[in-house]
């Protein structure tokens, strides 16, 4: 596969800026102090998903952020000035979770792996964001909290991506109690993956993302949907799913080169197909 030239988009200013690189696409929250997942953010964010998944020079996502926090969740100013609408902001609060829930199963959808790279605080939806991806990898300075209870409002949405990635007491706990935890527990809970020094994390994002861009798309794009589908279903329902997927999978032209290719010993070439 020929090198993918880099490209960046939109300016330094907007609130998420994008970076494709070696098959790589970086989109980093640049919406400082807090990286807060306000409607522009997250429609910003949303459109370049949008754009990486028809795109095939893009093999892997990477979400990161700029600043000390990765993301301090929804904007509570701008929720707050709706609260003089005609109708306390309930259209407006309506639209802003709407908005969030798709872009969160926009990311669990998404045909391609997706990576968090959290150096910073993670709060409510900005844990939330983090619980979505398929891979987290954060710094030995990384916080984690699903806080709203601090303010009086339980992170429910961010419950619903939180509880798909640790167990029940321990989403509860942080839930019920809104106290942060550190990279350290947040691993053992299964929230992130690792946790590496702050000087680290772009190498070890970088080596995660190229390792996984060098493998068939079609595999990743075929394994990813069937692991979320059965982890709904019961288990004779999962194994008859994952069954039917791997035998497509056998069906296509990668698994027959990447068979052919080990057998062979030699490296093989993916066609996607």
């Amino acid at each position: 596969m020929a090198e993918v030239v880099a490209m960046k988009r939109p300016e330094a200013d907007g609130p998420v800026i994008a970076d494709l690189s070696g098959g790589v696409l970086t989109l980093t929250l640049s919406n400082p102090p807090a990286n807060a997942l306000s409607l522009v953010t997250m429609d910003a964010l949303q459109a370049e998903l949008d754009r990486a998944k028809g795109d095939d020079a893009v093999r892997v996502v990477v979400i990161a952020a700029a600043g000390k926090l990765f993301s301090g969740g929804h904007d509570l100013k701008e929720m707050t000035s709706h609260r003089t609408d005609p109708d306390g902001g309930r259209s407006f609060f309506e639209h802003t979770f709407a908005v969030c829930s798709r872009l969160m199963q926009s990311i669990v959808r998404l045909p391609k792996p997706v990576i968090a790279a959290v150096d910073g605080i993670a709060t409510a939806a900005g844990c939330q964001l983090v619980a979505s991806c398929d891979l987290a990898i954060a710094t030995d300075r990384s916080r984690f909290g699903v806080n709203g209870i601090d303010v009086g409002l339980f992170c429910t949405t961010p419950s619903v991506a939180l509880s798909r990635k640790v167990k029940a007491k321990h989403a509860m706990e942080m839930l019920l109690t809104g106290e942060m935890i550190d990279a350290t527990a947040a691993r053992e809970y299964g929230l992130i993956n690792r946790v590496v020094p702050s000087e680290y994390l772009d190498q070890v994002v970088q080596k995660y993302a190229r390792t996984i861009a060098a493998k068939s798309s079609l595999a990743l794009r075929m394994g990813k949907e069937a692991f979320y589908t059965q982890a709904e279903m019961g288990l004779a329902g999962a194994y008859e799913h994952a069954s039917r997927v791997m035998v497509d999978n056998m069906m296509a032209h990668d698994a027959r080169e990447g068979i052919d290719a080990f057998i062979a010993k030699r490296k093989p070439e993916w066609s996607g197909h």
